[in-house]
């Protein structure tokens, strides 16, 4: 496995199934996949929560559509045992010669947490998943594991078959309060955020050299009003939008969410109206790729080397944002 904190990572976003035909969202997937290996993503995030379809038959979907894309499957430890999830990674890399990377969830909309009669408190959710994705970790590692936690007990459990030491995850945890900091810093993992502002505050200091992740949409063109011109083709005013994100906010105990929520509507250089009206779940930037690169480059200048980007609409979303990089990674220079 590479070491995540020598390199820079770009990960797009797997369009997420809600309303969606089955077979219309099985194209779309392809798809993305496709344009996502093409303009030189490393992987793909893909979704969970209750009403979406399962991220692990999506994730086999995109690995059978690609030479190399790998999908950042989010994990809720709510669904599935950790033996299950390393049983997976396994299968995955017996089968298909093939990384998966975890995207750590420990909270989530308290309406699908409340349906699986899960009531932990917020910062006891991390807790729990210190437990469980250390158990995957060791299990990963070729341990015979035996862990006697608050949450979770096993007795000398092994994997099997054992996982190509090189296909080994990475593992991402979002991080916005101070339990999530912690429980990334105890596990090495990727610290992914959601920037709002233009204050160098976004990343923090975090006594360790992993990873470090935003999480972000970008629409870049060569003319500062074309790029705006798409963002609100893409993103119009929606006031059943508006009402569909005011309920969400009553129902997510997600930090990161309250956090852009709170954010000015129109920070510079962050564009908020998708995120507040319910079109999606980061900020974005938006203009020529000079702007966007000014930002990019700035972040990358503060230690982050991760960027998730948000779900392509077209092909040339990610064209275009693979040229704002380039222009940030030449700035940096």
């Amino acid at each position: 496995m590479h070491d995540p904190a020598t390199e820079i990572a770009i990960f797009s976003t797997c369009p997420p199934s809600a309303s969606v035909e089955p077979a219309v969202f099985r194209r779309r997937v392809v798809e993305v996949a496709r344009w996502s290996e093409r303009h030189g993503c490393r992987g793909i995030l893909v979704y969970t929560d209750n009403s979406l379809l399962d991220p692990w038959l999506v994730a086999q979907l995109i690995v059978e559509s690609t030479e190399a894309l790998i999908p950042l499957v989010a994990i809720q430890p709510v669904y599935m045992h950790p033996y299950t999830v390393a049983k997976m990674i396994t299968t995955f890399g017996a089968l298909y010669e093939r990384s998966i990377y975890l995207n750590m969830v420990a909270g989530g909309f308290t309406n699908d947490l409340r349906a699986l009669a899960d009531t932990t408190e917020h910062n006891r959710r991390y807790d729990r998943l210190l437990e469980y994705t250390t158990i995957i970790k060791r299990l990963l590692d070729g341990e015979t594991v035996t862990f006697g936690g608050e949450f979770y007990r096993v007795e000398r459990l092994r994997l099997a078959p054992p996982l190509d030491h090189a296909l080994r995850p990475w593992i991402f945890v979002s991080a916005s309060s101070p339990a999530g900091r912690a429980a990334a810093r105890a596990l090495d993992a990727v610290v992914v955020r959601y920037p709002t502002a233009d204050d160098g505050t976004t990343v923090e200091p975090d006594g360790n050299d992993t990873m470090k992740g935003i999480r972000v949409g970008i629409v870049a063109r060569s003319d500062d009003a074309e790029a705006w011109r798409v963002a609100h083709g893409y993103f119009p005013e929606d006031r059943q939008g508006q009402l569909a994100h005011a309920l969400a906010m009553r129902t997510s105990d997600s930090l990161w969410h309250k956090q852009l929520s709170r954010a000015e509507p129109d920070t510079t250089p962050y564009w908020l109206t998708p995120f507040r009206n319910y079109k999606t779940f980061c900020p974005y930037l938006v203009g020529t790729y000079e702007r966007v690169a000014r930002e990019l480059a700035r972040q990358l200048r503060d230690g982050v080397n991760a960027f998730i980007l948000d779900v392509p609409r077209e092909e040339a979303d990610l064209e275009h944002a693979r040229i704002a990089f380039e222009h940030a990674a030449t700035e940096v220079a």
